[in-house]
């Protein structure tokens, strides 16, 4: 049985989800959701104060009697918190699996880079709300209780990344960000003028070191513009990694939406949690 701590790190997560949620784990014999009660907490934009965001995830990584953590939520707030959850990680929380993404890529990121665990980018709690829900949240479960079924279908011998593109160029540069040479990175995004695109992907391909190459997820919820930008994001994509030498390897099956695969950090084949 592998026991699961779900917290929230960003935005609330509504009661009717996490109910959602349950219902799909208690049909299974191999998995035991444990929600913290942060998870409903409420504070402006976040999922309770820093303070209670910051202690919930040390609650849930640093118990010994969890298997994993599985993130409920994104939304924004994962950056304010990270440097000191790191900092006040034990050794518990180093044998854990990590699942989530969108603003949660600053936790993954910052566990990558220290050695926490086995983060992987792939569907929160909170993804029961849309449209296939049910399968993305049984993908997560089987990831969670160690079975290989969900994966992103293109990962092969090189370590893979997976972010949100916004997420990724805010981290650059930062305390949290991980050393991605010889990695194969893939991106998404939602809700960002292609306009905004563009100008994320000519910050992110500056500033990435040797990767063994770039692909494209899901750009989904384009806002309409008073004008056409001129390009889809995949000759975005390619423009800005033809600039920056940057070997562009096609698609890749994650984003915002039920469709999002499960992409380890590291090697695939030895990213799945002991």
């Amino acid at each position: 049985m592998t026991r699961i701590a779900i917290c929230a790190p960003g935005k609330r997560l509504e009661p009717e989800r996490a109910e959602a949620v349950s219902k799909i784990a208690a049909s299974r014999d191999d998995v035991e959701l444990h929600f913290h009660p942060q998870c409903f907490a409420n504070d402006g934009h976040f999922a309770g104060s820093d303070a209670m965001r910051f202690a919930a995830f040390l609650d849930c990584a640093n118990d010994p009697g969890f298997d994993a953590v599985w993130f409920a939520m994104g939304g924004y707030g994962s950056n304010r918190i990270a440097p000191d959850a790191i900092a006040g990680m034990n050794a518990a929380a180093k044998k854990k699996r990590y699942l989530g993404y969108s603003d949660t890529g600053f936790l993954l990121g910052a566990l990558y880079r220290h050695g926490f665990g086995h983060p992987a980018h792939g569907p929160l709690v909170g993804d029961i709300r849309r449209e296939g829900g049910e399968a993305a949240i049984m993908r997560a479960l089987d990831w969670l209780a160690g079975k290989h079924d969900g994966l992103e279908p293109s990962l092969r011998n090189h370590p893979t990344v997976a972010f949100n593109l916004m997420t990724l160029a805010m981290m650059q540069g930062s305390e949290l960000m991980p050393d991605l040479t010889g990695h194969v990175v893939m991106v998404e995004e939602v809700a960002e003028h292609l306009y905004a695109v563009d100008r994320l992907f000519f910050h992110v391909t500056q500033n990435l070191p040797e990767v063994a190459g770039l692909r494209l997820g899901a750009i989904s919820e384009v806002p309409e513009n008073d004008r056409s930008f001129g390009a889809e994001p995949e000759q975005i994509v390619r423009f800005w990694c033809e600039r920056s030498g940057i070997p562009y390897l096609g698609r890749a099956q994650i984003g915002h939406d039920a469709n999002n695969r499960i992409v380890p950090f590291g090697l695939a084949d030895t990213a799945h949690g002991a």
